[in-house]
This record gives C-alpha cells, structure tokens and sequence, in this order.
C-alpha cells in the first residue's frame, strides 16, 4: 500500500474525485443509465470517426509543403486554445470549488505534494476531454496515411501538458494582481476569451479576406501562406511532430514537460495559500445591506425577478459559457455590419444562426432559474402563488435573452426589416421552447451542479437541442418563404408535443 500523505496517496485521492466526478456527469450517479451512456459514447465515437474520414481522410498522404503545415499547425493550435481554456476553468475551481481543502491544509501531510499531484490530475484532464475529438481524426490519418500519423498522440498530450502550465501561470498571476475575489470572475472571463479568440479570428479573417464565416478558408489564404516562414522553420515543428517525425516530437515533448515542471515547482508550494484566500471570500469583514432593498409598493414578482437577475449576474461559472455564446456571436454580427449592402445572401445565414444562439442560452438560464434554485424553501414562502412564481422566473429568462439579442436584430433590422422581423419571432419562440422543455422536466439541484444538468435528464437535454435547431431551420426557411416554413415549424411542434406527453409535468399535472 502507498504511504500516507504520500505523491501516490494524493494520486490515488484524486483519481477517485476524478473518477467520481466523471460517473456523475455520464450517469448522474445511477447504475442503470450506464448502459445507455456506453452506447451514446460508442455512437458518438463511430459518428466522429465517419466526420473525420469525410474531412481529412483525403489529406493522409498529401505533401508536406507549407499548405500542409499551415493547416495541421493552425488546427493545432485552435486546439490547444481551446485546452487552455478548459485548464483554466479546472484550475479556477480547484481554488473555489473543491470543498476538502480546509481538512487537507489542516493535516500534517505536505500540502506542496497534493497540489502538484492536483496540477498533474488537471493535465491528464484536460488531454483526456481532448482525446474523443482529436482520436477520431488521428485514427483516419493513421489508417490512411501510415504509422507516422501516430505522432499525432505525442502532440496531444504535449498539448495538454503545456496547457495546463499556461493556464496555471494565467491564474496564479491574475490571483495575485487582481486578489481571490476579482479572480473568480475575471478568470472566467479570460478562459472564454481565450477559447474563443482563435476561433473568431479566423472566422473574422474569413469574412473581411473572402466574404464567408468558414475558418478553412482563412487557414488556405494564399497572403497567411505568402506570409508563412520556410517549411524548415522551427515554428513548424509541432506539425512535423504529429507527423510523427522524431525530433521535432522529442523538442515538443520535452519543452511542454519543462513548462509544466516550471508551474508546478513555482506554483503547488503557494496552491495553499491561493486556496484559503479563495475560500475565506465572503466570511470577513462587516455585512453590507441595502435598507432601500424592498420598498412599498414592490410587488413579489418583481422582487423574484430581480432576484434572479442578480443571481444570474453574480454566477461566474455561468458567465464564461454566456460569453462564450455570445463571442461566438461576433462573426456574425460582422458579416451582418458588412452585408448592409450585399443584398440578403449573408442575412440568410445569420437568421438561424441568432435564432439557434437564443435556444441554448434561454435554455442554460432557465434551468438556473427553474432547477437551480438553491433556495427553494426560502422562495416557498413567498407572499405568491407557485404558478406566479415560476411565471416570474420564466418571465426573468427571457428578459434577459431580449437584452442580449435586441441590439443584434434591431441591427439587422436597418438592413432588411423583413429579416429582423422573422429573426426576433424566431428568437422569441426558440427562447421560450427552450424554458418551457425545462419547465416539464424541472427537478430540484443546485447550481453548482450547471455543467451536468444535461444528466438529470437527457430527453430535456435532446428535446432542447432538437427544439432549438428546428426553430433555427424554420426562421431560415421563413427568411425565404413564409409558406415552406411550415413543413419545419409543425415537424418541430410534434417533438415539443411528443415531449411534454411524456415529461413529468404532463404525469403529474
């Protein structure tokens, strides 16, 4: 057995939260779900690796010329962008969220050890989430293009390795010039950016260079690839690591393995301190209150939707995934800038894509305010009824969906008022399918609990998508013909119909 307190004790400790952590997320905890998550994953796996014969199988045994680098290192580095961002959201709620640490500071075992076993656990982590997208398309290039392609695997957990160090680096240094309070936030907020800087900048790139949203485009720019160093420039490196060639693998591996041994050295001995400064946030200091906070006159449902504006303001979990939504909303709303004189070609595309936007958040936010409730008892005794309640909580949701999305379609509306019109019905429909899908199958949780609500139940969490894509096909169809719009709009009634026969709200009334 491993010592106490030992480098492999702690492992072993973090393995199980990890494992723990994942089975709630796959099962919510029950046994009995496991067979249909292993056959959703196994789906997902084969529909993935179908998706990556079609887009790169081709490419297997292209040359390696400059295109060819440009390529693999631009998909490369969006993805580990992307990593970055996961890290550092997993680094930020290792100093929030757990809640063993004042148990664990407390014990004579070296705290130094855990947190560089914690650092370490991130790392594996944030490889491991990256794995089921990027081993499909290793997998098809492997196959069609030789063992070479297995380098590809080097370059993903240098990847993760070097992600977790620049995430670690970001958050300590935010922590101490900002301060545990102001970090929890603004950590959030840099996690989205940076996971969605990459993204949007190619996009951008695409839209001003050729007058389309497509990222590839950007990537097979003739001017990037003039501006582009020699195919024998180290920048090129990463790229001839996944293709498997052995120094450039070696040069990579042990470059991100020196970052992350330089986060960890710098980083676990002061984890402790981090921590308890985050953890005693809120608990000194005198208590602040408003004496104006309920004045004569305020009605219960406006004190409950101002409640929940509020909390939903303060959520900084929820903030990096609502930015996130909306950043993503950007290269839209460019081409929507540059399309005022284009005619309705680059309209057409951005109805569905505002349209499918306001489903998933409206319906992110209604299952805060209607499953997240975390003072459920306390919001009982209100001096309202239960459906004025729940009214006030939808009727909060969608307040906030239209401040996000009425500049965006008052914008659209200067160009084509016809569009503005089909876009703010889509909008408002999908938004309001989306709270009612979580009004049936509402369940008591708490919001920490926001990144696995897609286990309470999986039939909300498709019936929201399904929802939200056919209200997106119907706006489209709607831009161009009011009368086809029919054929999706009753197709998309039928699977909110077919929904709500067999939520629980329709059993228990």
């Amino acid at each position: 057995m491993n010592a106490v307190g030992s480098v492999a004790w702690f492992a072993r400790h973090e393995w199980r939260l990890a494992w723990r952590d994942w089975w709630s997320m796959i099962t919510g905890g029950k046994r009995k779900r496991l067979p249909a998550a292993v056959v959703a994953i196994v789906a997902f796996v084969a529909f993935m690796h179908l998706v990556a014969y079609w887009m790169v199988g081709r490419y297997a045994n292209a040359a390696v010329d400059r295109q060819a680098l440009l390529s693999i290192t631009g998909s490369a580095l969006l993805s580990w962008m992307l990593m970055i961002s996961q890290a550092m959201e997993s680094v930020t709620r290792a100093f929030y969220a757990r809640s063993d640490l004042d148990l664990i500071l407390s014990s004579p075992a070296d705290a130094g050890r855990l947190f560089a076993v914690r650092i370490l656990t991130v790392t594996l982590a944030t490889t491991m989430m990256a794995l089921p997208l990027a081993a499909p398309f290793i997998d098809v290039l492997v196959l069609r293009g030789g063992w070479r392609w297995l380098g590809g695997y080097g370059l993903l957990a240098a990847m993760g390795a070097a992600a977790t160090a620049v995430a670690v680096a970001l958050t300590v240094t935010l922590f101490r010039v900002l301060g545990a309070k102001r970090t929890r936030f603004v950590a959030q907020v840099v996690a989205a950016l940076i996971g969605a800087a990459f993204v949007i900048g190619l996009q951008i790139i695409a839209i001003l260079s050729y007058g389309t949203i497509s990222r590839v485009a950007a990537l097979q720019s003739p001017t990037l690839l003039a501006l582009s160093p020699a195919t024998d420039s180290v920048l090129w490196w990463p790229a001839r690591a996944a293709l498997g060639e052995t120094i450039p693998l070696l040069a990579v591996l042990a470059t991100s393995a020196a970052l992350l041994a330089a986060a960890v050295a710098y980083a676990s001995p002061r984890f402790g301190d981090y921590a308890l400064a985050a953890a005693g946030i809120g608990r000194s200091g005198p208590i602040r209150t408003r004496r104006n906070a309920f004045r004569g006159g305020t009605s219960p449902g406006r004190a409950l939707r101002r409640k929940e504006w509020i909390l939903l303001r303060r959520d900084p979990w929820l903030m990096s995934q609502t930015l996130m939504q909306m950043l993503y909303l950007v290269p839209p709303a460019l081409m929507l800038w540059l399309s005022f004189d284009r005619g309705d070609g680059a309209m057409q595309l951005l109805v569905p894509v505002l349209v499918m936007a306001a489903g998933q958040l409206a319906g992110g936010l209604a299952w805060l305010a209607v499953s997240g409730e975390d003072a459920s008892d306390l919001v009982a005794t209100a001096p309202m009824p239960g459906r004025s309640i729940l009214r006030a909580k939808i009727e909060a949701v969608l307040a906030a969906v239209a401040v996000i999305f009425a500049p965006l379609t008052l914008a659209l509306a200067v160009a084509s008022p016809w569009h503005a019109l089909i876009a703010g019905g889509g909008i408002a429909i999908a938004a309001a399918a989306a709270t009612a899908v979580q009004f049936w199958f509402r369940s008591q949780a708490k919001r920490s609990q926001f990144r696995r609500r897609q286990v309470s139940s999986r039939l909300a969490t498709f019936a929201e998508a399904f929802s939200s894509i056919g209200w997106a096909a119907t706006a489209a169809v709607a831009a161009a013909s009011l009368w086809l719009a029919a054929a999706p709009a009753v197709l998309t009634l039928m699977v909110l119909g077919g929904t709500y026969a067999i939520s629980p709200r329709a059993h228990n009334g």
